[in-house]
C-alpha cells in the first residue's frame, strides 16, 4: 500500500476516463496525457499492453513539439513496460526514484510489451503466439494502428523506433511493414527512423565474432580461441544449410564453451563475471532452451521488478486480467520463436534505408552477445548504394556533458546520409543502463536533427 500511494504521488495516475479524443483535423492541438496505457487486441485471443508517458515539459501544450518514440524489448519475451522502463529509460527506478537520464525529457515515449505473452500482453490460446518476425511485425502495426487511432495527436508528429537486442530484428521487420502500410494509407504517421541497439541483426555475423573479441580484451588463449572459433563455424554452417534449429542449439553450445573458458564471463558486459543466477522458473521442455532463457531473458525478470510489476503497479494499472501474470508467459514467447531465432534480417534493414527512413545503429563496447564487430560485418552486407561513402567516413569523438570539461570520450560517431553508428563506451548489452547519460545524449541528436 505505501509502494502504491508513492507510485502515485510521482507519477500522474491515468486519465483514460476522462480523457476526449479529438476529430483528425484537431488532433494537432490534443492535450498528450502525463501518463496513460492500455491493451489492443490484435488477433483474436492475441492481447498486447501498451504503456505511454508524456515528456517532461514545463506545460503540457508543449509536449506536441516532442517526436513520439516506441521503444521495444528483446528476448524474444523480454517486457518493454517493465524492465525497459524501471531498469532503463523510463521516468522512475525499480526503487521508484526519479531517473535523471530518462526519455521523456527529450520525447514521449511508448513502451510495449511484444510479442504476445511478453510483460502484461497475453494470449488466450497456444495457437496465438507468434513464431516468426513477419508476424510479430503485423501485430505491431495493428497495434500501433490502433494506437493512433486512439490518439490523433501522434498521426501528425515525428515517431521514431528505438530498441534493444532481439528488439532490433523486430524493429526492422516493423520498420519496413509500418512503412508499407504508410505508403498504402492503412496508417497515418510520420515515421523518420529506427534506432537499432545492440542488435540481433545477423546473428551468425555475431556468433563468428565472438571468439575475436574475446580474444583480443584477454578473455580468451589461442587454444581456447580455436575451440569457441569451431563451435561458431558449426554454428554458421547449420544457418547456411537452412537448420535453423538446430544453429539454436550449437549456439548455445557455443555459449557454454565461452563460459567455461572465460571463468563465466557475462556475456551482455565483459567486465562482469558469474552474474547472479536468475530465480528458478518452470522448465521450458529441454535442458538447451531452460538455459537459454535463463541467460538471455531470465535477468528481465529479477525478483524486485517482478515483485513490483506484479504487486504496486499492477493495482496502479487496474486494468490487468485476474488471470494474467507480468512475465507468466515469457516461455513460451522465446520457445515459439526458436525456428526464427538464427535467420538474419540484413534485407529489412537494406529495405528501410532505401526507402529513405534514417537507420541509426549503436553499439555498447563492452557487449560480446551483439558485439561491436559483428554489427560492422553485417552493415557490410547491406544492400545500400552509399555503403562505401559511408565506411570512408572518419568516426568523430562524442562527450557527454558532465565529461565535456575533462574530455572523457562518451562515444564515437559516423554517418553518410540516413545511415548513422554510435559506439557508446563504458557501455554493455543494455546502454541505457549502463550509460544512460550517453544514451540520452544520442538520442537527443537522433531526433533533435529533424525536428
Amino acid at each position: 500500500m505505501a509502494e502504491c500511494g508513492r507510485i502515485s504521488t510521482v507519477i500522474t495516475f491515468m486519465m483514460m476516463c476522462t480523457w476526449s479524443f479529438p476529430s483528425t483535423a484537431e488532433s494537432y492541438f490534443q492535450e498528450i496525457p502525463t501518463e496513460t496505457w492500455g491493451y489492443v487486441e490484435v488477433r483474436e485471443n492475441a492481447h498486447m499492453f501498451w504503456w505511454l508517458y508524456g515528456a517532461q515539459t514545463s506545460n503540457s501544450s508543449e509536449r506536441v513539439n516532442k517526436p513520439l518514440i516506441m521503444w521495444l524489448q528483446g528476448g524474444p519475451g523480454g517486457s518493454s513496460t517493465g524492465f525497459g522502463n524501471f531498469e532503463e529509460l523510463g521516468p522512475l527506478t525499480v526503487e521508484l526514484k526519479p531517473r535523471n537520464t530518462t526519455w521523456i525529457q527529450a520525447a514521449n515515449v511508448l513502451f510495449v510489451d511484444n510479442p504476445v505473452g511478453s510483460g502484461f500482453s497475453y494470449v488466450t490460446q497456444p495457437s496465438a503466439y507468434t513464431t516468426n518476425v513477419t508476424g510479430i511485425a503485423n501485430d505491431l502495426v495493428t497495434l500501433f494502428r490502433a494506437f493512433l487511432e486512439k490518439q490523433p495527436v501522434f498521426q501528425q508528429m515525428p515517431f521514431y523506433i528505438f530498441c534493444e537486442s532481439y528488439g532490433g530484428k523486430m524493429t526492422s521487420a516493423f520498420g519496413v511493414a509500418l512503412y508499407q502500410a504508410i505508403q498504402s494509407g492503412s496508417v497515418k504517421c510520420d515515421f523518420r527512423g529506427v534506432a537499432l541497439g545492440d542488435s540481433w541483426i545477423s546473428p551468425v555475423d555475431s556468433v563468428l565474432t565472438w571468439g575475436p573479441y574475446l580474444y583480443a580484451v584477454n578473455l580468451l588463449d589461442g587454444k581456447d580461441l580455436a575451440s569457441v572459433n569451431q563451435a561458431a563455424q558449426s554454428t554458421a554452417e547449420a544457418v547456411a544449410k537452412g537448420e535453423y534449429t538446430k544453429a539454436t542449439q550449437l549456439w548455445d553450445q557455443t555459449e557454454q564453451i565461452i563460459s567455461a573458458t572465460t571463468d563465466d564471463v557475462d556475456v551482455y558486459n565483459i567486465l562482469i563475471h558469474h552474474a547472479p543466477p536468475f530465480p528458478k522458473f518452470q522448465s521450458l521442455g529441454s535442458d538447451f532452451l531452460d538455459r537459454l532463457y535463463a541467460q538471455h531473458v531470465g535477468p528481465l525478470y529479477t525478483d524486485p521488478l517482478t515483485e513490483l510489476m506484479n504487486g504496486p503497479i499492477r493495482k496502479k494499472l487496474g486494468i490487468i486480467p485476474s488471470n494474467v501474470t507480468w512475465g507468466g508467459q515469457s516461455g513460451e514467447v522465446f520457445v515459439y520463436q526458436t525456428e526464427d531465432f538464427m535467420k538474419p534480417v540484413i534485407g529489412d534493414v537494406s529495405k528501410l534505408l532505401n526507402y529513405g527512413i534514417k537507420v541509426v545503429v549503436y553499439q555498447g563496447q563492452l557487449d560480446m552477445i551483439c558485439d561491436t564487430l559483428g554489427a560492422e560485418e553485417w552493415i557490410k552486407k547491406l544492400d545500400w548504394d552509399d555503403l562505401p561513402q559511408f565506411f570512408n567516413t572518419n568516426r568523430e569523438p562524442l562527450y557527454a556533458p558532465s565529461g565535456k570539461t575533462d574530455r572523457d570520450t562518451a562515444a564515437f560517431y559516423k554517418a553518410y546520409k540516413n545511415l548513422e553508428l554510435y559506439y557508446i563506451m563504458k557501455a554493455g548489452h543494455m546502454v541505457p543502463s549502463d550509460n544512460g547519460e550517453m544514451a540520452l545524449e544520442m538520442v537527443k541528436r537522433v531526433i533533435n536533427e529533424e525536428y
